[in-house]
């Protein structure tokens, strides 16, 4: 409760003011419908809202597996010589700058309607934070504790795998946290074009002037990010509460 209550407290006081003020007129309800409003349609509508959740998590869970797979060898790959970065680093840059709404139509015409366009979207929309905290943390590694690696004998593999890699886990799993989110939004895109599930329904509920449908399908949407973010939280409180600062109070 002592962790719960100061978040719930404003969510509480936000909901009940915005419900005063639709109902007093203030805000148009077919702009901004009111909480009760929304609470209703998610549980007329659950069925339909859930089996477009199921799906939603399928793709950006799925996308983001992939993309911290990826982004993690990926960035390892480039933290193995300085000429490397130079040659490949600005290519993912420019890959996180090409906006996913924009390439979304080509993954319809590449990867079909479905689950697969759905999945590459969150896969694009999360890889580059992962690969750049992941390449930042292995690059800050403390170089006295390289030099002892390296006055021991130590090979590069072993050096990367119980040094480099345990040292960034901190910066990886940020990484992993911001990626969450952004894989939800990526599978959310894919889905305004391409798949089924919660992108389908606020799209169709856009054009039927639905706009508790839409609030509704947008809170589960939150909702699931929000479940990636917590399970990276676990991670990171398992792997890092002995040894680092972060997780230890």
């Amino acid at each position: 409760m002592r962790k719960a209550l100061p978040a719930a407290i404003p969510f509480l006081v936000v909901t009940l003011a915005l419900e005063w003020l639709v109902r007093a007129g203030f805000v148009p309800a077919f702009l901004v419908p009111p909480p009760s409003a929304v609470l209703q349609t998610m549980i007329h509508d659950w069925p339909e809202l859930f089996a477009a959740l199921l799906k939603t998590s399928a793709g950006a869970v799925i996308g983001f597996a992939l993309s911290a797979i990826g982004g993690i060898a990926f960035a390892v790959f480039l933290s193995s010589s300085r000429a490397i970065q130079r040659a490949f680093y600005p290519y993912a840059v420019f890959f996180q700058t090409v906006p996913i709404i924009a390439i979304a139509p080509l993954l319809v015409i590449w990867f079909g309607y479905g689950m697969r366009t759905v999945v590459a979207s969150a896969f694009i929309a999360s890889i580059f934070p992962v690969i750049a905290n992941t390449l930042s943390g292995i690059l800050s590694t403390d170089p006295a504790l390289r030099d002892l690696f390296r006055l021991y004998g130590a090979t590069s593999s072993a050096t990367l795998w119980k040094l480099r890699i345990p040292a960034a886990m901190p910066q990886i799993l940020t990484g992993l946290r911001i990626a969450g989110g952004l894989a939800v939004i990526g599978a959310i895109v894919g889905e305004f074009l391409g798949g089924q599930g919660l992108g389908s329904v606020v799209d169709i509920a856009r054009t039927q002037q639905r706009t508790d449908k839409v609030f509704a399908a947008v809170l589960l949407a939150s909702v699931l990010g929000l479940a990636l973010f917590g399970f990276i939280n676990i991670v990171s409180r398992l792997a890092l509460r002995r040894w680092h600062a972060s997780e230890q109070n």
